[in-house]
């Protein structure tokens, strides 16, 4: 034989060799079924009465569940067997004749036009993410051996068919099918998995909700590639085809709560495929409703996003939960959750300072305290200098009224007496765990939001308030019969004490002056209620509770977009209006108790004791006991101590320019509810401070509606703004008027009275 034969064939035995053992070593690298079990099983949940809120195929933002090839049905393995490799059965990992003609049209085209990839190929980039370039399908190639090496042709299926492509962040058949159709992989009929089987070819491309009849034109083509594979006849095809598909909404198989489940979802013990929660589906299913109809309302304030909670103060079990107005509004960032995000809280802290305060003595119900300008020295900052939100001082205010009424330099004043640290420990008890700092990076500030706090936390500290300091475990969802938490319940604070703050921050007397009155805060039973508004309007809050239930709202943007001048009491109290009044349809609830222990004696506003003859103003309030000796001894109104000597100055100084033209009321921001009943026909007053002799002209909306220092207008619902001009000078101020239940409450002892 010549030599240059012999090379040739040394070199073809060779080649030969070389690719034998390529292809033999992964047999030594198998990739086994086991290798690629996923850990992942759909969690369905129900509410506390077995109504179903939905299933969730993960329990993170990638939906995908993992089934049997057994619990497929056989026509969706068919169709995607025809569609994406029809020689499935017959040919190994590799279809090379596939692979050549696909090599062959992208040299032409200089690009791949058809990847001539089989199902253990596809699979194979799966699971290794590799690219779509030579070396890629190379890498494919190798891989698609190793899996074939150690996995049979219905392992194989299996695995690729529970890790599909299919549109958005949905994986797998079985996570398609509840998707888009609410049924098992299991239970699908040939129309559905002939269009399941199509959206892989273009997940994006044939999103059955945004692409219908591009789907529809895929789907033809697989209904006819399983024509001709020999699984359906025509006739099967073509009723198939012509048959409509009815898609679930986009709520993705969820029919309430969805930051809930997926809440939930992340803390349930592995392996568990059935939740019972605490929820209540009628309750959720309303509050996500009002949640969405109120922002409807504030969309021209530039408020894009609320959130809600209700939870039930007897069990600590949340009711409803919402944390945003729609979970599947990408575009409006809807997947955020604002029950769980931390926000500043405003004023929101101010009850569980109080409380302190008045446990350890600090002040007393009758103490006297300064809202007067006041200036702090901050290591290594300018002075401190609190402000109140109507950025005017009071003067010397009761305690009741400084909560109430959520006067900021009282509450600094008391803070500084307190101390930070006992504060910020006293709020870690409640369950503040995302205050991590210590005491010197919050500062006075502490009281007024400087932190920040999760809507779930606030609720939470909140009920606390209405079980008298019994702090609560958080309970969501039931396992053996029982809620699932912790059973230990934790004392907080003096439960005298908590009846006390309760009892102040359900006098509508003592908020009028900041609120008004029948704002949204106002009831028609005991509802005790404190609201907070963040710096630069980036965030308002109301939560409250009654004996029954405490709720939780906040309302504001996910991006940190300040709104235009929205208080607590316009932003979030119409939504906690409507939901305190929703669960308490059918029954009022009872009552809040007195605080035992305490007695109940006439003081004088301005000294905090016994009423003199000179007393202007005399009320009602709580005292000890061991205070009575005290307050027994009266003490006629005196000068007023220095510390006041500025803001009598300023007090001076507004009448010195009681020129300066200015709307009184209503105030900028102010929220009123008006009966059904007397839409039209209830006055709210318009004020004007003007000059004795000038005239002061009226527009409403931009529509004139009269003249004079005082005007009464019939109210109505709706967002208003009025302009009073005098002298030709104008003031402005904007409003809110919601229809809504009033009913008024009396509460004897607590309205400012004669001496």
């Amino acid at each position: 034989m010549p030599v240059w034969r012999k090379k040739r064939v040394a070199c073809v035995a060779a080649i030969a060799l070389l690719l034998l053992v390529v292809r033999l070593v992964p047999f030594a690298f198998p990739i086994r079924a086991a290798d690629l079990v996923q850990d992942s099983q759909a969690v369905e949940f129900t509410d506390r009465n077995g109504l179903p809120l939905g299933t969730l195929l993960a329990r993170d933002q990638e939906h995908t569940a993992a089934v049997r090839l057994a619990h497929v049905s056989p026509l969706f393995a068919e169709a995607i067997v025809a569609a994406e490799d029809a020689h499935f059965y017959q040919h190994g990992p590799v279809d090379y004749r596939a692979l050549a003609r696909a090599s062959y049209e992208a040299l032409r085209a200089h690009h791949f036009v058809s990847g001539g990839s089989t199902i253990a190929m596809q699979l194979a980039r799966m699971i290794s993410a590799a690219p779509s370039t030579v070396p890629g399908k190379l890498i494919q190639i190798w891989t698609a051996w190793r899996i074939s090496a150690g996995m049979s042709r219905a392992q194989i299926l299996e695995a690729y068919l529970n890790r599909l492509p299919m549109g958005g962040n949905l994986y797998g058949v079985e996570a398609a099918s509840r998707t888009y159709y609410g049924v098992a992989a299991s239970d699908l009929d040939l129309a559905q998995a002939s269009a399941l089987a199509a959206i892989p070819n273009d997940p994006v491309g044939l999103d059955p909700y945004a692409h219908a009849k591009a789907l529809k034109v895929r789907q033809a083509y697989v209904l006819e590639r399983m024509v001709k594979s020999g699984f359906i006849t025509r006739e099967r095809a073509e009723r198939a085809r012509a048959e409509q598909l009815l898609l679930q909404t986009r709520g993705r198989g969820i029919v309430a709560a969805p930051h809930y489940l997926f809440w939930l979802g992340t803390r349930l013990p592995p392996h568990t495929a059935r939740v019972r929660t605490t929820i209540d589906r009628p309750l959720q299913q309303f509050v996500e409703a009002q949640v969405r109809d109120v922002i409807g309302t504030l969309r021209s304030r530039n408020v894009h996003a609320a959130a809600a909670i209700v939870i039930d103060n007897r069990t600590g079990e949340v009711l409803a939960y919402t944390g945003s107005p729609d979970y599947f509004a990408t575009a409006q960032q809807g997947s955020n959750d604002g029950v769980q995000a931390l926000r500043q809280p405003g004023s929101t802290l101010k009850p569980f300072l109080y409380e302190l305060a008045l446990e350890n003595r600090t002040i007393e119900p009758n103490t006297i305290l300064a809202d007067v300008p006041a200036r702090y020295a901050i290591p290594g900052a300018n002075l401190y200098s609190p402000v109140d939100y109507s950025d005017t001082f009071q003067g010397p205010v009761r305690v009741r009224i400084a909560l109430a009424d959520s006067l900021n330099v009282p509450a600094v004043r008391v803070l500084e007496r307190v101390g930070v640290e006992p504060f910020l420990e006293r709020l870690h008890r409640l369950g503040f765990s995302h205050l991590t700092h210590d005491a010197e990076y919050y500062g006075l500030g502490l009281t007024l939001g400087g932190g920040e706090v999760s809507l779930w936390e606030l609720a939470h500290a909140y009920a606390t308030i209405a079980r008298r300091g019994v702090a609560l475990p958080p309970l969501t969802w039931f396992s053996d019969n029982s809620a699932s938490a912790s059973n230990a319940v934790v004392r907080v604070g003096n439960a005298t004490v908590w009846e006390l703050v309760t009892d102040m921050i359900d006098d509508e007397h003592a908020r009028a002056q900041a609120f008004g009155v029948s704002s949204a805060l106002d009831m028609p039973f005991a509802a005790a209620v404190k609201t907070g508004t963040s710096s630069d309007f980036r965030d308002t809050w109301t939560v409250g509770f009654t004996s029954d239930y405490t709720v939780g709202v906040w309302v504001g943007n996910f991006n940190g977009d300040p709104m235009r001048r929205l208080s607590g009491v316009a932003g979030a109290a119409p939504l906690w209006n409507r939901i305190m009044l929703h669960l308490h349809e059918q029954r009022d609830p009872t009552p809040f108790a007195k605080p035992a222990g305490m007695v109940s004696r006439r003081i004088c506003a301005q000294t905090g004791y016994k009423p003199t003859l000179d007393c202007e103003a005399v009320v009602s309030e709580y005292l000890w006991p061991d205070e009575l000796s005290s307050y027994e001894r009266p003490q006629r109104a005196a000068a007023l101590p220095h510390e006041y000597d500025e803001w009598m100055a300023l007090q001076h100084r507004t009448i010195a320019v009681a020129d300066r033209f200015r709307v009184v009321a209503p105030r900028d921001g102010d929220a009123y509810l008006v009966a059904r009943a007397d839409v039209g026909r209830r006055p709210l007053e318009f004020q004007a401070a003007a000059l004795p002799g000038q005239s002061v002209e009226w527009r409403l909306n931009g529509r004139s509606i009269g003249s004079g220092q005082s005007f009464f207008w019939p109210m109505r619902p709706g967002h208003f703004t009025i302009a009073a001009t005098s002298a030709g000078r104008t003031d402005r101020v904007s409003f809110d008027v919601e229809e809504g239940t009033i009913a008024r409450k009396l509460r004897p002892g607590f309205s400012i009275v004669g001496p």
